[in-house]
């Protein structure tokens, strides 16, 4: 009887460790995607502020041409953006 209850008991433990060595390699896989997407984050962040960037700097251009084609009163006809 107490052979079967110890073998019962040992059993459980090593279903135990195994069900813990599992979890264990699945916090790893999951730390690992982690820091994939933070780096992608980081990425697309910095990749967003240049873009933001040259789309300032063409805006200011536009406006510098717009105002150099006034001061020349060459003929100019500005339309709307969404045409």
């Amino acid at each position: 009887m107490k052979r079967r209850i110890c073998r019962e008991y040992i059993e459980e433990i090593e279903r135990l460790e195994r069900s813990i060595r599992e979890l264990e390699e699945e916090i790893i896989e999951l730390r690992m995607q982690l820091k994939l997407k933070v780096d992608e984050v980081n990425r697309l962040a910095i990749e967003n502020a240049s873009l933001r960037h040259k789309l300032e700097m063409q805006k200011k251009t536009y406006q510098r041409m717009v105002e150099l084609l006034k001061k020349m009163k060459f003929p100019i006809i500005l339309l709307p953006d969404d045409e």
